[in-house]
């Protein structure tokens, strides 16, 4: 599908690739990996032809086609959403006016003729070949599409101009992938796509019949999807079998085997490079001494890579805040005929890691806004609690001097301990060499999300309120937010689309969804398994308020022959037992809730220093106890319907 042999390629005066020599066979779904500026995305760009290798050659085979969605900067004009989409199918639909107009043409002459039966040969030939493209599945096939990423049904007709940027690439992305070229490339393509999307992503990605190479700094989406990694490494592209994380367990056991070898090596240079200096005018040794020379003149310097140290950030300690941090109570909040919420209860406790969820334009954002003070809800009321402290990330707004420089945002405010680390700080957040002093002004969005981040993280806080913080990072600065924001003690309250660092942080998820916030027990994972378990977002209620109901048992005798037990009076009625059953199905449910429930309390129990705040210890111990005694309950009330629904059985 894909070969390059010998292929060097240099970018300001940096050598990327140097004598690089590589293929990709149909159907390998590959991922791109290496540091920012190590060549992921020239690599790509030498694969559409846009760039040429300075030496070497790209080669594929005849009629291989290509697509490649870049990270950003396309718009779409003039057409509505769903007549732009299909033009994925030009060709396809060139193919279905021709049959239309050879139709015509045949009702028109005369069936006997020569000319009708050379008309009737390539409608043949037309319908052999719209029937071999799906021709009648196109309509279908773009709704499907679509749909998986987010667009709504009102939105296909449209015009594509209304669309902001973000969505202007899932356009973008929805041609492509209707295309289906042999060789797709795809640059970061989930920057623009909520969590709904990705996963509808994933999955179409995982059954594409052809080859893909990607490159994503979603470590989740890599895992999901690919079945290769390619690393750029040392100007070579060097290959691992399975996805991102095998790639990480496999990369960490070679580097620790090369280093050992290295190092074995350098024993064996400095040895012979003594017995030379020792014997170096020894007239009886001169023989040895030449050959030992030569020896060390034609071996070959094991070369290691840099080891790659992610910096430990440490957030600044600040004092405890009281036990409730944050309070909803019966918020209104709309912006013109969109009621964002309607009346919107939320409890906000110390010590929480609150993930929010819920798809696109739900109110995510708005919710983060009205926790942070930057807007007032219409009606109802957002409690602050006592000694309450927030810091604030948003992607709308970054609180930076324009005219100052990057180093210069970041000092201001900055705790005195930090500033000697400033620089290391700003290399973690992608700012390298020159980038410091640069003015803000000269900054991209992306850039200034960055810095707003970075600049925020420093400022002490109890509180913070972060949303879409991995926007923009690569992976390694992924990785030094996450052990921070894992390490820190205060409350956190996050809206995240990256699976692994929802995953890996939250231990309570809240789901905006009919202008309500609904509190789940637990992490993201077990908030995606109790959708899986429970279809139509059906959960909506923690363990804790689940209501027990206690019933009585039956009268019963037993029955001398067998020993089992037997209903005394009448059996029960269709809706009697219909009754019982709807009950037993929803104490399962609140078992299974609150066993997640119990889990994440006693996960979030078992963390290093948690008995360090007793105050926060004791309440998680307590409503950790009321869950057990609830779970007690509920298990009881279980065995005795069952038994009844069984003895009328």
């Amino acid at each position: 599908m894909l070969q390059i042999n010998g292929v060097t390629k240099g970018f300001a005066g940096r050598v990327l690739l140097q004598d690089v020599t590589w293929n990709v066979n149909d159907g390998d779904r590959v991922g791109l990996a290496g540091p920012n500026g190590s060549g992921k995305t020239t690599l790509l760009r030498m694969f559409t032809r846009a760039e040429s290798p300075d030496g070497g050659k790209v080669s594929m085979p005849r009629g291989t086609t290509v697509g490649y969605l870049p990270q950003d900067g396309l718009t779409h004009s003039g057409k509505s959403l769903r007549e732009e989409t299909l033009r994925a199918f030009e060709k396809v639909l060139a193919i279905g006016e021709e049959l239309k107009t050879l139709e015509e043409k045949m009702s028109a002459i005369d069936p006997e003729s020569a000319e009708h039966q050379k008309v009737l040969e390539r409608y043949g030939e037309c319908r052999d070949e719209w029937d071999r493209r799906s021709g009648f599945t196109i309509e279908s096939q773009v709704e499907e599409v679509l749909l998986g990423l987010r667009f709504k049904q009102n939105d296909f007709e449209s015009p594509t101009q209304n669309f902001s940027g973000g969505w202007q690439m899932r356009i973008a992305l929805a041609k492509l992938l209707l295309t289906q070229p042999n060789l797709l490339l795809l640059d970061e393509p989930t920057n623009h796509l909520d969590l709904e999307a990705r996963n509808w992503l994933e999955d179409f990605l995982t059954n594409y019949p052809h080859a893909i190479i990607l490159v994503s700094h979603d470590r989740y989406f890599l895992d999901r999807v690919v079945t290769r990694i390619t690393e750029i490494d040392r100007r070579k592209l060097v290959d691992y079998t399975g996805n991102y994380s095998t790639y990480l367990e496999t990369r960490a056991k070679t580097l620790a085997e090369l280093r050992a070898k290295a190092s074995r090596q350098q024993e064996e240079i400095d040895r012979t490079r003594r017995f030379i200096d020792k014997f170096r005018y020894k007239a009886t040794k001169a023989k040895q001494v030449q050959s030992r020379v030569k020896m060390l003149e034609k071996m070959q310097k094991i070369e290691v890579p840099p080891e790659r140290k992610l910096l430990r950030l440490r957030l600044p300690e600040v004092e405890r805040s009281g036990r409730v941090v944050l309070e909803l109570g019966k918020v209104h909040k709309s912006y013109g005929d969109n009621h964002v919420f309607n009346g919107c209860d939320l409890l906000i406790e110390r010590g929480e890691r609150m993930a929010l969820v819920g798809p696109n334009g739900v109110g995510k954002s708005t919710l983060m806004r009205l926790l942070s003070g930057a807007e007032a809800p219409d009606d109802g009321e957002v409690k602050c609690g006592h000694n309450v402290k927030t810091g604030y990330f948003s992607q709308e707004r970054y609180d930076l001097d324009e005219e100052r420089t990057v180093l210069e945002n970041m000092t201001d405010g900055a705790p005195i301990e930090m500033i000697p680390r400033l620089r290391n700080l700003l290399g973690a957040f992608l700012f390298h060499g020159d980038d410091v002093d640069k003015k803000v002004k000269v900054l991209s969005g992306g850039e200034k999300s960055r810095l707003a981040l970075a600049r925020m993280l420093l400022r002490p806080a109890n509180v913070l309120l972060l949303d879409e913080p991995t926007n923009h990072l690569d992976l390694d600065s992924k990785a030094i937010l996450l052990d921070a924001l894992k390490a820190y003690k205060g409350t956190l309250v996050f809206v995240s689309h990256d699976r692994y660092f929802l995953d890996e942080l939250s231990t309570k998820v809240t789901e905006i969804a009919d202008g309500k916030a609904h509190v789940h027990w637990g992490g993201y994972p077990d908030f995606v398994r109790s959708q899986e378990v429970v279809p139509d977002n059906e959960v909506e209620k923690a363990a804790v308020d689940v209501s027990v109901s206690t019933q009585s048992k039956p009268d019963r005798e037993t029955d001398t022959m067998d020993g089992q037990p037997k209903a005394k009076g009448k059996s029960l009625s269709k809706n009697q037992a219909r009754a019982i059953q709807e009950r037993l199905e929803e104490i399962e449910l609140a078992i299974s809730e609150t066993e997640v429930g119990v889990d994440s309390l006693e996960a979030r129990m078992a963390v290093p220093g948690f008995y360090d705040d007793a105050e926060a210890a004791n309440q998680v111990v307590k409503t950790h106890e009321e869950l057990k005694a609830k779970l007690k309950s509920l298990f009881k009330e279980w065995e005795e319907l069952a038994q009844k629904a069984t003895a009328f059985c």
